[in-house]
């Protein structure tokens, strides 16, 4: 089963469509917001990113200079609901002190993909999967996200190993698939989906995915009933 083949499935499966807003799928109002938003995001669930997102953008602190004049105590009170506060709001200042010393949107949109990915991966706190979230979404560099619902799917599925390199499984994405950063970022948002909604770390709904047939977990595993109404009309 090709990488198009999973997607067209995973299309079935979740038909909603897919945001397409100025930064796609990844909402956000400017581009220090997808970086703010990919670092408040790490090791938590999206809705505690949000919030904290909500709190920075009420106190005026969204903006880099504003972000880097905000003491770090009010920083970590402000985005208290992402967890790890004490940990974020020093990711959150090293990245926007290296956006501001590199010029800002103006100074790095015009860099390619390869240097500025290097760049961000040297900042500290920025690892593969938020560098790449700021590639694809705030850039728009054809970068595939390689996150844990991908690895969980793709594992599952048979077509690599759980515990490939996170490179590795990039690389296989951006093999077999066109360079189309709308599309990464689409198939990026239906696995997430997936992930969320079927193909759940612990008791997966097997039973509802259009991927069982050809899924090496799937075959193996006993059905059970599927809750009530558990993705009609969504």
């Amino acid at each position: 089963m090709t990488l198009p083949d999973i997607l067209a499935e995973l299309r079935l499966q979740h038909p909603r469509s897919v945001r397409r807003g100025r930064f796609g799928w990844w909402p956000a109002r400017s581009v220090f917001e997808v970086f703010a938003g990919a670092v408040l995001t790490q090791n938590t669930a999206w809705t505690n990113a949000a919030r904290a997102i909500d709190e920075l953008r009420a106190a005026g602190c969204l903006q880099p200079r504003a972000l880097l004049a905000t003491s770090p105590v009010r920083l970590s009170r402000l985005i208290r609901s992402a967890g790890y506060y004490n940990v974020k709001q020093r990711r959150l200042r090293a990245l926007a002190e290296w956006y501001v010393a590199e010029g800002e949107r103006r100074g790095l949109r015009g860099r390619p993909t390869g240097e500025l990915r290097a760049g961000l991966l040297r900042v500290h706190g920025v690892g593969r999967e938020t560098a790449d979230d700021i590639l694809l979404y705030a850039f728009g560099r054809p970068v595939f996200v390689v996150d844990a619902y991908t690895r969980r799917l793709f594992s599952r599925l048979g077509k690599v190993a759980p515990d490939i390199p996170y490179e590795d499984l990039r690389a296989l994405f951006e093999r077999e698939l066109p360079a189309d950063a709308e599309l990464y970022g689409e198939y990026h948002a239906r696995i997430v989906w997936h992930g969320k909604l079927v193909c759940l770390a612990r008791r997966p709904r097997c039973g509802e995915c259009r991927l069982r047939r050809r899924c090496a977990y799937g075959r193996r595993v006993r059905l059970s009933p599927a809750p009530a109404g558990a993705l009609a009309g969504r």
